[in-house]
């Protein structure tokens, strides 16, 4: 078990790293912030709220087709495998998964948010007694650890549902894809979810929910740089803003300024001008031949792909090429 002292250490590591990140993408032109720490207890809770919103449709095409061939996913995957998953939040997509992975050695949820992971494993563990559970909390875009489990595991697979992929550029997509292929090794796979490209309409309305709760998600980012880097935000003089832009094939989200204003943040102040945007967020909808190509750059080949009735969302299987 980590000592108190080393979580004191580890915390204040986290919060110079955090500072460093937000004043870069402050100082910027345009404007941006790292979507990686929307993430903290309270946005990770917003987030679970977003996938059960009418509108967003992304999670509910991912939970149909997972349902629908979990079987056929974890013979793909095979057997005896160690299981690791990047961004595992609350871990819901990933019990249809365990459910149907045969003779998995372990499960390695990998997040940024800690509390919300510690809290998730337990849960997993305890619905998963012939499962180990080996939560690592860390930033998955970096290099990390695997720990060693008390069985040794035929195979390293990774899970990465979500469509969180589309939250990097292209190429950006291709070093973490070729950092997968390296953590799997041969013999080893990628079980991945891709948004696909569909009506602008669908798109768009998924990022901007009739109740509000994905600008509040977006807003929370500014709360939570208040609460822990001591900034001094008005979130009243911020709204939430998201569109679709058809060229880069990609929905931008952002955070808009009202009015001309001074912000403190890490003893530096940073000024903004009414209507001035700070970029939060990218999300790429790909075609599964767009993405498979992508991934091949990485070393990574296409095996098996399974879409929803709609071809809203997909999943694919890749396995590391010889």
């Amino acid at each position: 078990m980590e000592s108190s002292s080393a979580i004191r250490r580890r915390a204040s590591r986290a919060r110079r790293v955090f500072l460093k990140d937000v004043l870069a993408g402050l100082r910027a032109e345009p404007k941006y912030l790292p979507c990686k720490y929307f993430y903290d207890r309270h946005g990770s809770e917003l987030f679970d709220q977003i996938c059960q919103l009418d509108e967003y449709y992304l999670t509910r095409a991912e939970l149909a087709i997972v349902d629908r061939f979990a079987h056929e996913m974890g013979e793909q995957i095979g057997p005896g495998a160690m299981l690791v998953e990047y961004g595992s939040g609350s871990s819901v997509k990933t019990r249809y998964l365990l459910d149907c992975l045969p003779d998995a050695v372990a499960y390695v949820p990998v997040d940024i948010s800690g509390e919300h992971l510690e809290q998730t494993s337990r849960e997993l563990a305890r619905d998963y007694p012939r499962i180990e559970i080996l939560p690592v909390c860390a930033d998955f875009t970096t290099a990390f650890a695997l720990p060693l489990a008390t069985r040794s595991a035929t195979h390293a697979a990774v899970y990465f549902p979500g469509s969180t992929i589309g939250n990097f550029p292209p190429s950006r997509a291709v070093e973490l894809l070729r950092g997968i292929a390296r953590l799997c090794g041969a013999g080893g796979g990628l079980l991945i979810g891709i948004d696909l490209k569909k009506d602008l309409s669908i798109i768009e309305a998924a990022y901007n929910d009739r109740l509000g709760v994905t600008a509040q998600f977006n807003l929370n980012l500014l709360r939570r740089i208040n609460r822990e880097l001591g900034a001094d935000f008005d979130l009243a003089q911020f709204s939430h803003q998201a569109r679709y832009d058809n060229a880069s094939g990609r929905v931008e989200m952002h955070l808009v300024s009202r009015q001309n204003r001074a912000v403190a943040v890490g003893g530096e102040t940073i000024e903004f001008y009414a209507g001035e945007t700070i970029c939060t967020e990218h999300s790429h909808k790909y075609t599964v031949d767009e993405f498979a190509a992508i991934a091949a750059t990485a070393g990574l080949t296409l095996r098996r792909e399974w879409t929803d009735k709609n071809r809203y969302f997909a999943v694919l299987h890749f396995v590391v090429a010889c």
